[in-house]
């Protein structure tokens, strides 16, 4: 896929760039401009945000000897816990793509190292979040 259009309609890269925004930002109203993703952008978004404590919980439970998420990069772990919550919330979506997605989304963000971390985190992840899948 071509990255710059992949880049502009890409949700997610608009989920790490509003949560990131957020973040950065906590007294700033959060704004989705129409589009066919607008729905799903603020949910993921505005779920993130708001079950942060319990995402943090479940990186914390499956991950404990593989993360510390005091020293974690800023934007690698604002992907992990939106990739989480999709994981967590969004069982329409299945998990392959989920991280797959994420981790193109990441290219724009992160270095190569990071990626494949954040693969290694997240396959980790969904294999126990989703032991069905």
């Amino acid at each position: 896929m071509d990255r710059k259009k992949f880049k502009n309609s890409s949700p997610r890269i608009k989920v790490i760039q509003k949560i990131y925004n957020s973040l950065m930002n906590p007294n700033t109203e959060i704004e989705y401009p129409k589009s066919q993703y607008k729905k799903f952008i603020k949910d993921v978004v505005t779920g993130t945000l708001e079950r942060i404590d319990l995402i943090e919980e479940t990186i914390n439970k499956f991950l404990k000897d593989d993360i510390d998420l005091k020293k974690t990069d800023k934007l690698l772990k604002i992907i992990l816990f939106a990739a989480v919550f999709e994981l967590l919330f969004k069982h329409n979506n299945p998990k392959k793509v989920v991280i797959s997605e994420y981790l193109l989304a990441s290219e724009y963000f992160l270095e190569k190292v990071q990626i494949g971390y954040l693969n290694a985190i997240l396959d980790k992840l969904a294999r126990e979040i989703r032991k069905d899948e």
